[in-house]
């Protein structure tokens, strides 16, 4: 360990609010990423999903010629206003205090900036702060750190698009089984065997439906997603996972449905409901299940 690591080590020993202080200002500032990728994503795969299709019926014999688009990926174009299209000024970037400075319109063309921009930034925050708080200076909490923001990452993607992409459920599989190929949450064969479980139990749950209705329930993005799960939390924790999202979803649901804010024919996202249940079994999973089995005398 370096002379700063150990320097820092002990100031956050001294200070116990500090880690959890500068946590949070990392989140705020990663929360305003998040909605980076959660715009621009989406655009990005559909552009290469364009380019693949019209390659493909190129190669058919059949020559089509889709409108050009704008390149766009996760740094290029610079930030702008949808409506205008006039760059962001830098300060007015900044997470929470740009939306506020502006009162929450364009300084151009005075449109109103969507709540969802500094909502997702306080979620990225409030995430650091409790991790920090609830785990310490410690390598799980850089771990669930990564792990939340992802997971807010993909909830806002589902929300808005119904969608779970590979490029970020399939990464965070991964990096699940590598955290705990030194067993920092749970045993590395309990990883392994978390994955294979998460991804069995909804892919059989949706063929079940499929069979049963003739209608899709699930998407396959929310397979991959239960996969990473199992890979982070291991195998014990899925039942947790399920029972909370699956309680969460139903209530949710039925709410809009009585509030007429949601059409019983329209289909939930479930993703934000796994990552939201995933989120909370990382750091309450083992408490929650231990409370429940003595509420129940088991």
């Amino acid at each position: 360990m370096t002379a700063l690591a150990q320097n820092w080590a002990g100031l956050v020993a001294e200070l116990p609010w500090l880690w959890p202080l500068v946590a949070t200002v990392l989140g705020l500032m990663v929360g305003s990423f998040i909605n980076v990728v959660a715009h621009r994503l989406p655009i990005m795969l559909q552009a290469e999903w364009r380019a693949e299709c019209q390659a493909l019926l190129a190669a058919e014999g059949l020559a089509v010629t889709l409108p050009e688009t704008e390149p766009c990926n996760l740094a290029v174009p610079a930030s702008r206003c949808p409506t205008c299209r006039q760059p962001i000024r830098p300060w007015h970037n900044l997470p929470l205090l740009g939306y506020a400075l502006l009162r929450g319109r364009c300084h151009h063309c005075r449109q109103p900036i969507g709540l969802r921009y500094p909502l997702v930034e306080l979620a990225g925050g409030l995430l650091a702060a409790v991790v920090a708080w609830q785990l310490g200076w410690t390598a799980q909490a850089g771990a669930a750190l990564v792990f939340g923001w992802t997971l807010l990452a993909l909830m806002v993607i589902d929300l808005d698009h119904q969608l779970l992409p590979d490029r970020l459920t399939l990464p965070l599989l991964w990096l699940g089984l590598l955290a705990n190929a030194t067993g920092l949450w749970v045993p590395l064969a309990d990883a392994v065997w978390g994955a294979v479980a998460g991804y069995s139990l909804l892919w059989s749950v949706f063929w079940l439906f499929k069979w049963a209705t003739g209608k899709e329930g699930l998407g396959y993005g929310d397979f991959k997603l239960l996969a990473a799960l199992g890979a982070w939390l291991g195998w014990q924790q899925l039942a947790l996972v399920v029972v909370l999202s699956s309680v969460a979803g139903a209530l949710t649901g039925v709410a809009l449905i009585a509030l007429q804010r949601h059409d019983r024919g329209t289909p939930l996202p479930f993703g934000p409901f796994l990552a939201t249940a995933g989120w909370v079994a990382l750091l309450w999973g083992e408490p929650l299940v231990q409370s429940y089995l003595q509420f129940t005398g088991w």
